[in-house]
């Protein structure tokens, strides 16, 4: 497994490429390959991550073998220690998002005088990364290209992306399967601050798809270490502390991607490796040597 693979190439007919993901048509089915790709800001980065793909598949199988009694969800067998087996659903074209602490693009908005979130008005004087005072959903649309854009309620509607009772239903299982995961990352000493979901449709029947809780599409904050006010990434277990070193390197998706120094692909790949062991229970977060982005930073200035 210490090969990096940035290309899968099976003998499936390719369905698609994603940023992170080869999918392939496998009969009636299909198979999902993680590769070790990287992306940020909606680009995908040169360098390949030691061990994503193979993090990624595994906790992906773990997570949906213990959450299909919360709700059903496409994942039919792990293939390999990178490729799951899947039922292929129509995807519904929405992400939904779900958060309990303000941070990243909340956090965004809220700093500049937005009180009201996907319809939720918050209070005033609240810190960065602090717990909200409920649950809060702020889909999205989910687009092949360029930024995912807000999305409400009557607009998904009225869009045809999803009927009104669907609508209900995927609302009430982004909390319930929100609640789980958030549960299941508390007993391991983690907080899942926000995360994000697809779904699907097979045969009319509503099915989870796509990644649950993962490097990629959560937020994972060490409990201990959790400061309000603070930024988390020191000792994070997802991909914002690669997104928090690029912006301090002036880079945000603009022009060519730059190549990524060893000591950061190190740190992303303890990063990939730690939030399945953690989560699975098969680690601590203190048995990875998780640096801080300015610790990177004065690394790589001291050899520059």
């Amino acid at each position: 497994m210490s090969e990096i693979l940035m290309q899968s190439n099976y003998p499936w007919p390719l369905f698609k490429r994603g940023k992170v993901r080869d999918v392939y048509q496998m009969g009636d089915y299909l198979l999902i390959v993680s590769t070790d790709r990287v992306s940020a800001f909606d680009v995908v980065l040169p360098n390949g991550i030691p061990l994503k793909g193979w993090a990624l598949n595994q906790l992906s199988a773990y997570w949906f073998e213990k959450t299909k009694s919360v709700f059903p969800n496409h994942f039919i067998e792990k293939t390999d220690d990178r490729g799951i087996k899947v039922k292929q659903a129509e995807r519904i074209d929405i992400e939904w998002v779900a958060r309990s602490y303000i941070y990243g693009s909340a956090w965004r908005s809220y700093e500049k005088g937005e009180r009201t979130i996907s319809g939720v008005s918050l209070p005033d004087g609240l810190q960065l990364a602090e717990e909200l005072p409920e649950v809060i959903l702020t889909p999205t649309t989910k687009s092949e290209v360029g930024h995912d854009i807000e999305l409400s309620k009557d607009t998904a509607i009225n869009g045809e992306l999803v009927t009104r009772e669907e609508w209900t239903t995927l609302k009430e299982a982004t909390f319930k399967l929100y609640e789980f995961y958030k549960a299941e990352a508390s007993g391991r000493d983690l907080i899942i601050p926000d995360f994000k979901l697809e779904y699907g449709r097979v045969a009319g029947d509503l099915i989870q798809i796509d990644e649950p809780p993962t490097h990629d599409s959560a937020r994972l904050w060490s409990k201990k270490d959790y400061r309000i006010g603070k930024r988390q990434e020191a000792y994070s277990l997802d991909k914002e502390f690669l997104r928090d070193f690029f912006i301090r390197r002036g880079y945000m998706g603009d022009g060519p991607p730059p190549t990524l120094p060893p000591i950061l692909i190190d740190q992303v790949s303890k990063r990939c490796v730690g939030a399945y062991k953690v989560l699975t229970g098969q680690a601590t977060l203190n048995d990875f040597k998780l640096m801080s982005v300015d610790q990177v930073l004065m690394n790589l200035e001291t050899k520059e």
